[in-house]
This record gives C-alpha cells, sequence and structure tokens, in this order.
C-alpha cells in the first residue's frame, strides 16, 4: 500500500534541533560558535558591514555540505556562504538578526586531480587561489587568474564573484577559466558539471548560473578549471604617454604587434604615481616626471628564444613614433620588473594615507574609457569641485577603479557625498553602456543600485532563477537581487 501523502505537514524542526544536527554532520571539528571564533566570520575587511550568526560551520567535504543544507531547508534557516572573506561588497557578511549560519568551505582544500595533457586541474572550493597557482606550476602549467588577494582568496569566491584580476585580457575572467562545476542546491541536492570537456552542447550550460552568483543560487563545491603553458620567457614596461586617449591606440598597436601575447596592460595617472612613492616604503617611479599618465605592460610566451625581447622593443620604438608615447622604460631583470609592478599595487595602498575616499569598480567598452574618465571626472567635480579623482586600472578588458580621493584638509565631511557621486557616477556607466560592478560583485553595496541600472526584464528574469533554485529564499538572502519597487 502506497503512504498517504496529503495528511498533515510534518512540523519544522526547532532552530536549536536544527543547529545540534549540523553539528553532529560536521563534527567536533566542523563547527565554531565562540564568540572570539567566529568574530572574523561576521565582518568583512573595510569594517563596513557588521552581522551576527547562530553557528559557523566548516564542513569537509561536498557530502557534509549536502547534508548541512538539506537540514538547513528543513528548518528555512538561512546559510551565508564565505570564502576567504575578501570580498568588497559585503556579500559575505551575515545578516544583523544573526537568525543563519555562516558555512565556509574554508577546510575544503583538496586539489582533486590535475590532468597536464588535457590542461585541467579539478580542486575543491575551499582551495587557497595561490595553492591552485602552485599546484598547476609543479606540472609546468599555468593557471592564470592573479589577484592583490590570492594568499587568502578561495576558489570558490573567486568563482562566486567571476574575478578577473590582472591577466583577463590575456586568458579571461572566472567564466573563461571555468570547464565544470559541482553545486549543492538548496535543498541539499548535488548538480555535478564537474566535467572537463572544452566542447559540450547538450543544451544549458548549467554551471554559467553559479558563477558570479554569489552564493545566492547554489554553493559551489568544486571546479574544473582551465590550465596553460607555463610563460618561462616575460619582459615588461613602463612607459609614459601624453593623453589617456593615447593609451586606447597604445593598446591596439600593442595586440596588433605581440601577436596577442600581451599579457597586461595597466593604466595609471601621474597623482597615483606620486602618492605610492610618497607613501609606501621602497616605491620609486621608473620614470620621474611630469606625464599625465602612464602604462605598465607585459608580454609572455612559454617559448624562451629571445624573440619577446625585440618584440617588445619594436613595439615601442613604433609607439614612439606615432607620438603615443613620451618615454620608457624597460625591465632588465625580475627586481626590475617587481619594483614596476609595486608601483600599481602601491597606488592601491597608498589611497588611504591620502584620507578619505570613494571607490568604483566598474567598466566601459575599451575604446570609451577616455571619454567615460573625464566625464566621470567632471561631472564628479561639479558636486565636489575639490575631490581629486583617481582613475586607474586594467584597461585590456575595459576595467575601470574610478576612486575619488577626499578634498585636502577634508573634516570628515566628504564621504556625505557618496549618494551624490554614486548616481553621478553611475549615470556616466550607464550612458556608455557599462557595468556598475566589473569584478567586485554586487553583495549588499550595490544591491540597490542593480535595481535602478539593470532593465526591468533582466531583474525579472533574475528573480525567477532565484525561485526556481532557492524558492525558499535561505540562500544568501538580501543579496545581489534588489525588492522589488
Amino acid at each position: 500500500m502506497m503512504a498517504r501523502t496529503d495528511g498533515p505537514a510534518m512540523a519544522s524542526p526547532s532552530l536549536h534541533e536544527t543547529l545540534e544536527q549540523i553539528k553532529d554532520v560536521v563534527g567536533p571539528g566542523g563547527w565554531l560558535s565562540d564568540e572570539r571564533d567566529i568574530a572574523p566570520y561576521l565582518s568583512e575587511q573595510r569594517g563596513l558591514y557588521h552581522g551576527s550568526t547562530r553557528l559557523v560551520v566548516r564542513p569537509a567535504n561536498t557530502r557534509e555540505v549536502s547534508a548541512v543544507l538539506a537540514l538547513c531547508s528543513r528548518a528555512r534557516l538561512a546559510v551565508i556562504p564565505q570564502g576567504g572573506n575578501t570580498g568588497l561588497c559585503g556579500a559575505g557578511v551575515p545578516p544583523a538578526d544573526g537568525q543563519n549560519i555562516v558555512l565556509s568551505l574554508s577546510r575544503m582544500r583538496a586539489i582533486r586531480s590535475i590532468d597536464p595533457g588535457n590542461f585541467t586541474i579539478i580542486v575543491d572550493a575551499g582551495c587557497i587561489l595561490a595553492d591552485v597557482q602552485r599546484a598547476a606550476a609543479e606540472h609546468d602549467r599555468l593557471f592564470p587568474l592573479s589577484l592583490g588577494a590570492e594568499g587568502s582568496c578561495q576558489i570558490g569566491g573567486n568563482l562566486s564573484t567571476n574575478a578577473g584580476g590582472i591577466q583577463v585580457l590575456r586568458y579571461g575572467n572566472m567564466r573563461e577559466l571555468t570547464l565544470g562545476l559541482e553545486i549543492v542546491l538548496a535543498d541539499g541536492r548535488v548538480l555535478d558539471c564537474l566535467r572537463t570537456l572544452r566542447k559540450d552542447n547538450t543544451g544549458y550550460d548549467l554551471k554559467q548560473l553559479f558563477i558570479g552568483a554569489e552564493g545566492t543560487l547554489g554553493i559551489i563545491t568544486g571546479a574544473a578549471l582551465r590550465l596553460f603553458p607555463k610563460p618561462v620567457a616575460t619582459v615588461t614596461a613602463y612607459v609614459s604617454v601624453p593623453t589617456l586617449g593615447s593609451i586606447i591606440s597604445l593598446l591596439s598597436l600593442s595586440r596588433e604587434k605581440t601577436g596577442d601575447q600581451l599579457t597586461a596592460f595597466e593604466f595609471m595617472p601621474r597623482f597615483g604615481v606620486d602618492i605610492a612613492v610618497r607613501h609606501v616604503h621602497d616605491v620609486h617611479d621608473p620614470l620621474p616626471g611630469t606625464a599625465d599618465w602612464y602604462v605598465l605592460m607585459e608580454l609572455s610566451s612559454s617559448v624562451n628564444d629571445g624573440h619577446l625581447e625585440a618584440m617588445l622593443e619594436s613595439l615601442l620604438a613604433a609607439a614612439l613614433e606615432a607620438g603615443l608615447i613620451a618615454d620608457a622604460a624597460i625591465a632588465a631583470n625580475e627586481k626590475q620588473r617587481a619594483a614596476m609592478w609595486r608601483v600599481r599595487e602601491a597606488l592601491v595602498e597608498a589611497q588611504k594615507f591620502e584620507g578619505a575616499s570613494i571607490k568604483f569598480d566598474v567598466s566601459v567598452p575599451v575604446t570609451s574609457i577616455p571619454e567615460f574618465v573625464e566625464e566621470a571626472a567632471r561631472a564628479c567635480l561639479a558636486i565636489v569641485p575639490s575631490a581629486r579623482p583617481l582613475a586607474f586600472g586594467h584597461c585590456g578588458d575595459g576595467n575601470v577603479h574610478f576612486n575619488l580621493a577626499a578634498p585636502v584638509g577634508d573634516d570628515g565631511g566628504f564621504v556625505d557625498w557618496t549618494p551624490a557621486l554614486n548616481t553621478a557616477v553611475f549615470d556616466m556607466v550607464g550612458k556608455y553602456r557599462g557595468s556598475i560592478s566589473a569584478e567586485h560583485g554586487i553583495g549588499l553595496t550595490k544591491r540597490e543600485a542593480l535595481g535602478t541600472y539593470k532593465s526591468g526584464t533582466e531583474l525579472d528574469i533574475m528573480r525567477a532563477v532565484k525561485a526556481a533554485l532557492d524558492p525558499l529564499n535561505i540562500l544568501n538572502p538580501d543579496k545581489v537581487i534588489p525588492a522589488p519597487s
């Protein structure tokens, strides 16, 4: 006889009962509840968001993640996924009400397999990015994602924010670097798309739904990633350019002249270089002078036959003749190369010494960068005339870090202009059909702005996908998707 299914619904378990069951699933080493132990999980690195939680859960494998989510689904308990907690938009911070668990994959750090011949690696989502890079290098391969936080950020977080970094120009962001995923759904089911195929034309590419979703649709537990030949030759140049528009022409010429062996192409303003040299120890200007803009470019190859040096020199000679650059320095060794990159890295660090800043991580079509930067600066200066624009970024993929340093002598009132400046910058991004988030995600910081700058149709589809995959809204609730107006 078949069991009846039309009787009264089973009562939901109590919160206490669910938490105890979760503890049993992950074992004594898989959970934290002491105030001191859980404190690092309750805020993000800038201290802008703080939350509360009943339990930090640290499963050891996909089976445990599945069991935990099944329990949370039954109890309608919110789950806040958290990677290395290096994000800048608050996506990994739990709500203040504490009615949730924080799910950290920090114990899931296995390199499951590596296939050098297939140029693939399969890893747990809790793997630190730098560890994946090292594992690939040990097999004479390259995993090209490179970020400032690579020593602490996790692959799951990189996937959940569709991370990019300094080598997107050549290798692409995480969408392009991912072949397959393993995901645990809100109800505990495991979606196994963990394939290493380059070609699979069997309907919807489901893995893409979860890349960039910031943990709102499922918990990524494993990833199959693309590898590349390990570069053995690298050449680096630091050049000054007369105008912002010259940078785009130089980028185009560089790609034409190098056969797309261009790996990085970063642009920086004089103001950024000045504060890096002024505030950060052991930073030196490779080209002391008064140029308004600078480019740090790098070429790499898996063949060390000396052709890169000649290629770079030929490129710079052509650029000089065309009036695209005013001066150039080529790194003669690894120490000089590191010193050039140190300027770019220190530019970010130095901003805090200049007082408060309002920062934007946006993207526009590459050829629109000069007009966007100039018009956005004018729009912001019309609001706060003494603000100091600082635009830099990954020129090759259109990612502009458009920042505004507080006026000299600011008394703390500069940050009060944030809403007006947000509108000015985001409106300009919209004019050029760009994105209000290039690589840091939406989280809490840009959730409401998304409701303004995404079309109604796009938002409707996003909400429909969320409702289909997480009907109880337990996965990172109130992140990314704005409430209907």
